[in-house]
């Protein structure tokens, strides 16, 4: 990967077709549907079996571990196809569900690239802000519209959709990635020693899990780092920003698909698996909360004095949407913080006080870019990046780390 911390969107696709030519009779590869901007999805096939599995890659933007771990897990198959005929499955890999996504946030990793070279780093909160991306929530493919919202559904949207009615998979895992924190599971179904065996494996690598994650916060926990869809529950999802959607996720129940979301972190946080009851709950929400709106309205200040600005390019109208649209959940995310049962742990409160720098942050490094760079908002990247790295002394976790995670509970699950 010629020294970056993961393959860049074209480095997938050399790799795949790269793979497939070695084992023909084995690999197969082909376009699914394309993105709003023309890119193709690209399908990578492995095996023959009669059970179907898929696994999709890249439905958020800032989060690419999820294809380095697919095309490991497809390096392995090559190596020893008999593995695919003991699952008895044909295995499928969507590559990346938001190639428009990556190919702006994919930037992280060519800038890395020479800095990491140059120094022999890990690479640093600081660098991956800098040029940081994540689609506003409408623009996340995973989460179609429902029916009633006027906006129709991408077309990486539908695609997936497609793909799941036509391969009506026992399992669909969603391969993503924690910026700061731990790891953890979600599981549209309840699957007999899948939180026993979830929790093994991140022992076994060092990989803290989140005591209780804020990602389905209807959702059960099972144990810590595993959530659990419970029965019944609602079919509609509702973000901070107000848009509601219907998961891919939740889609594919309608085949007897279990859906698996597995969540790896980039740096580490050891504090967030920490079990012992907070005295104060409520104090804990309220400090957090005071960090967000705190620096929401520092940010919105910055910004005001920089005087009137708007986005010029394609790029910088993108940046600059998904950076307004977090500016303003402030209000609702705390909201959300203090009507649920949040900070009753101090690997909760550990969570939470992530989830309140992380926010404003990601804000303030897309805005950077939205307008086209501007030294008080390179302060606030610079100083809040460090910030958070110092804060919770997160530690940057080996790629060959974070992919054994994924590889390793899918493998387990493909089994259940």
């Amino acid at each position: 990967m010629r020294g970056t911390p993961y393959p860049t969107l074209g480095e997938l696709l050399r790799r795949a077709r790269a793979t497939v030519a070695a084992r023909p009779g084995v690999l197969r590869l082909r376009v699914v549907g394309t993105s709003r901007a023309g890119r193709p999805l690209w399908l990578l096939s492995a095996g023959h079996g009669p059970r179907h599995i898929l696994t999709v890659a890249g439905a958020h933007a800032n989060e690419p571990v999820g294809g380095v771990t697919s095309l490991s897990l497809v390096d392995r198959f090559a190596r020893e196809p008999a593995l695919l005929q003991e699952l008895g499955c044909t295995w499928h890999f969507l590559l990346c569900l938001d190639p428009d996504g990556a190919s702006l946030a994919g930037r992280w990793m060519t800038g890395w690239s020479g800095e990491g070279r140059a120094t022999g780093a890990s690479p640093t909160l600081r660098g991956y802000y800098r040029r940081f991306y994540r689609p506003a929530f409408a623009a996340q493919p995973e989460f179609p519209p429902v029916a009633s919202d006027p906006r129709p559904a991408m077309p990486e949207s539908e695609a997936l959709v497609r793909l799941l009615d036509e391969l009506r998979p026992v399992v669909q895992f969603s391969l993503h990635g924690v910026e700061v924190g731990g790891s953890f599971l979600q599981l549209t179904r309840a699957l007999p020693g899948a939180a026993a065996a979830y929790r093994r494996i991140a022992a076994d690598l060092g990989i803290p899990l989140e005591h209780r994650p804020f990602d389905g916060m209807g959702w059960l926990a099972e144990s810590p780092g595993v959530l659990v869809l419970p029965d019944g529950s609602p079919t509609e999802e509702r973000d901070p920003s107000g848009f509601t959607s219907q998961a891919t996720w939740l889609y594919a129940m309608r085949h007897g698909t279990v859906s698996a979301v597995v969540e790896a972190p980039f740096w580490s946080v050891a504090g967030v698996s920490d079990p012992q009851p907070v005295a104060e709950p409520r104090r804990e929400i309220a400090e957090a909360s005071e960090i967000l709106l705190g620096r929401a309205k520092q940010l919105e200040a910055v910004v005001g004095e920089l005087g009137p600005r708007s986005p010029r390019t394609p790029d910088q109208i993108a940046h600059f949407t998904a950076a307004r649209e977090l500016m303003d959940i402030g209000p609702g995310v705390v909201d959300t913080w203090n009507s649920a049962e949040l900070a009753t742990t101090v690997g909760n409160s550990v969570s939470l006080g992530v989830a309140a720098r992380r926010i404003p942050l990601r804000a303030a490094a897309m805005m950077r870019q939205g307008l086209g760079g501007a030294p008080a908002l390179d302060t606030l990247v610079e100083s809040w990046s460090r910030e958070l790295a110092s804060t919770f002394d997160a530690r940057w976790v080996p790629v060959a780390d974070q992919t054994a995670l994924q590889i390793r509970t899918m493998l387990v699950l493909a089994l259940v």
